[in-house]
């Protein structure tokens, strides 16, 4: 067990979500993993999304720092060690915006240290694929498909998609297909993929760590432009699975290990 350090803390950050059930189940179920592997450690809270926040405050009372604040309140409150574990997917923009608020605030600590992005190293793009599988495959047979919806970025970092489907099929898991909502590949561009599988059925689930807007309204809604009524037009019958990736324990894993590596750097 740790020697407890009363001068070190460890602080979550995330986007957040107005999505009261799934946070729980995401967002909150990643920081007590982050918790119960870091006993002596306080684990703390931030979003980096102030429309979120903004929100929450406003509809339901619940006041939730942004990173800045949350940098300044640890530092008010005596601690000089801070470990930054980001619940991104990548290190795209909002890690490095993330990023550069935390060495704006750096002279207020001895130390501070950022945790890595969910796909990070090697390791990392095998072990998601594989949880991934492994969440899906009770709903999968030779004629359905999962397609995981991903946010998608135009930063560079939105090449750990590719290599994340490449991941899935060196796996073997080759039903498995990833799109964005905002970046490539596309719906669309994997449409020609889904035909030439004859597949009948495609299961939807969101490659987004909580199951919020866009997996609520652009994935499962009925509207028109929805992937699920989309791929309904396409004549498939679709399954939609509401459930953020911070719901799959080897997920909540992943991010405790990134969160240790911090913790030993300081």
């Amino acid at each position: 067990m740790m020697k407890q350090k009363q001068d070190t803390a460890i602080l979550v950050v995330s986007f957040g979500t107005s999505y009261n059930d799934n946070r729980k189940v995401t967002i909150d179920a990643i920081e007590q993993a982050i918790a119960e592997a870091f006993p002596d450690y306080p684990v703390r809270r931030a979003f980096t999304s102030q429309m979120i926040i903004n929100k929450l405050k406003k509809r339901d009372g619940l006041h939730i720092d942004n990173e800045a604040e949350s940098l300044q309140h640890a530092a008010a409150d005596g601690f000089r060690k801070l470990a930054v574990q980001p619940t991104h997917l990548m290190n795209g923009t909002e890690y490095h915006d993330l990023l550069r608020d935390v060495k704006a605030h750096s002279d207020l600590f001895d130390a501070v240290v950022m945790g890595e992005p969910l796909l990070t190293d090697p390791e990392d793009f095998e072990q998601v694929a594989a949880a991934m599988a492994e969440d899906t495959k009770a709903l999968t047979d030779e004629k359905t498909a999962v397609v995981l919806m991903g946010h998608g970025t135009g930063a560079e970092a939105n090449r750990v998609y590719f290599d994340l489907q490449d991941e899935l099929k060196k796996q073997g898991h080759h039903n498995y297909f990833i799109a964005t909502v905002e970046a490539v590949p596309t719906l669309e561009d994997i449409l020609p993929a889904l035909k030439a599988g004859g597949y009948e059925k495609i299961v939807l689930q969101p490659l987004m760590i909580v199951a919020g807007d866009h997996a609520n309204n652009d994935m499962a809604s009925d509207d028109e432009d929805s992937w699920k009524t989309i791929l309904e037009k396409e004549g498939y019958e679709v399954q939609c699975v509401l459930r953020g990736m911070g719901q799959i324990p080897a997920i909540r894993k992943i991010f405790a290990r990134h969160a240790e590596r911090a913790v030993k750097q300081l």
